[in-house]
C-alpha cells in the first residue's frame, strides 16, 4: 500500500505521514528533507541557490541516512530549499531515489509535493493537505520560536506565501493536487483530528 500525501508547507502532511507510517507499521520517507540537504549543501559551500550545476551534483551525492534532520529544519534551509527544488535537474536526479523507496515491498508512506502527480502517480491512497495561510503560519512560527530562531509570525507568514506562488508556479512538478486525491483541511483540526481524519480516508479506500 503506497500512501502519497501532498500539501504546502506546514500544512500538517509531514506530522500526518509520520503517524500514519507509525499505524500501518510502513516505512516513511520525507521528500521535503531530500531538497533541504541540497539547499544546504549550497549553503555550506558558499554556493549561489541557482547554481544549476553544483544543486545537481549535491543531490546525486545526498545520502539520506546520514541526515541530520535538526539542522535541515531550520529556517534557512527551508528557504533555500524551496528555490532549489523548482531546478529541474535537481528534481530529476531526485526522481530515481523517490520511486525507488515508494516501489519497495509493502508500501510505504512519502509526503512532498508531488508524491501523487509524479513520484507514486499510481499510488491507491493520495492525500492533498491544506490549512490556511495564516494557520500554517503559526505552526511554522512556533516550530521556530521553539528552536529559538528569531523570527517573526509576520515574516514566517510572508515566506511561506512567496513559497506557496513558488511552489505552485514553477515549471517542474508544480504543487497541485492529483485529480484522485482525497483533500483534507487541517485549518481547524488539532493533530490527532488530523490524524484520525486521514486514517479515516485511508481505511475508506482499503475498504
Amino acid at each position: 500500500m503506497i500512501i502519497a500525501i501532498d500539501g504546502p508547507a506546514a500544512s500538517g502532511k509531514g506530522t500526518i505521514a509520520k503517524r500514519l507510517s507509525a499505524h500501518y507499521r510502513l516505512p516513511h520517507l520525507d521528500t521535503g528533507l531530500l531538497y533541504r540537504a541540497v539547499g544546504k549543501a549550497l549553503l555550506d559551500a558558499g554556493a549561489p541557490l541557482d547554481d544549476v550545476a553544483r544543486a545537481e551534483a549535491a543531490a546525486k551525492a545526498l545520502d539520506p541516512a546520514r541526515f541530520d534532520e535538526d539542522a535541515l529544519k531550520v529556517h534557512a534551509v527551508g528557504e533555500a530549499a524551496s528555490m532549489i527544488s523548482a531546478i529541474p535537474q535537481v528534481r530529476a536526479a531526485l526522481l530515481s531515489l523517490q520511486k525507488t523507496f515508494a516501489q519497495q515491498p509493502g508500501g510505504a508512506v512519502l509526503d512532498g509535493r508531488d508524491i501523487g502527480t509524479v513520484i507514486a502517480p499510481d499510488a491507491p491512497v493520495k492525500i492533498f493537505v491544506v490549512a490556511s495561510p495564516e494557520v500554517r503560519a503559526l505552526r511554522r512560527f512556533k516550530e521556530l520560536q521553539g528552536r529559538g530562531e528569531p523570527i517573526t509570525q509576520a515574516d514566517v507568514l510572508a515566506d511561506i506565501l512567496k513559497r506557496d506562488t513558488r511552489d505552485r508556479e514553477r515549471a517542474a512538478a508544480p504543487l497541485v493536487a492529483a485529480a484522485d486525491a482525497h483533500h483534507l483541511d487541517t485549518t481547524a483540526l488539532d493533530v490527532e483530528g488530523a490524524v484520525k481524519a486521514a486514517i479515516a480516508l485511508v481505511e475508506a479506500k482499503r475498504r
